[in-house]
């Protein structure tokens, strides 16, 4: 497994983790879980750039997210749906040199991990509508650059 994916997991569960124990500890529950993860620098420092940007970003993310998500309340979301699409929605919207396909590619892979049986096919209509709505869908090399897992 590359940095650039175990970075994307490593996101995932640092996220999940804030949404669980809540904000107000964020700075301590990420450098604790950090510094436990065993993941390389690398990995480490992407993951941290991943989180800080969902964080950034996220009323942007979460809007996009709950009108990709027709039918579906978001608060009725799977958590750990909603920890992989914010990751993957920040890519989209920041990440200009990651081909959509790699985005949505590692996402999908991701919930498959880390999600229940149908997470995998949910995120991938969601982030396909996602794209879409942003005008990515059919950029598989946004800029070029196709070296990124």
């Amino acid at each position: 497994m590359g940095p650039r994916r175990k970075g994307r997991e490593l996101a995932v569960q640092a996220l999940y983790q804030l949404d669980v124990l809540g904000t107000e500890s964020a700075p301590q529950t990420l450098r604790t879980f950090w510094e436990g993860s065993g993941a390389s620098e690398a990995a480490k420092a992407f993951g941290a750039e991943l989180v800080a940007g969902v964080c950034a970003e996220r009323v942007r993310i979460d809007e996009l997210i709950a009108a990709a998500s027709e039918h579906w309340r978001f608060e009725r979301l799977s958590l750990v749906d909603v920890c992989v699409l914010r990751i993957a929605t920040f890519e989209l919207l920041q990440s200009p040199r990651v081909p959509t396909s790699v985005v949505l590619d590692e996402a999908i892979e991701i919930a498959r991990r880390f999600g229940n049986t149908e997470s995998a096919g949910f995120v991938n209509g969601v982030l396909d509508a996602i794209a879409a709505r942003l005008g990515v869908k059919d950029e598989p090399t946004r800029s070029g650059d196709t070296n990124e897992r």
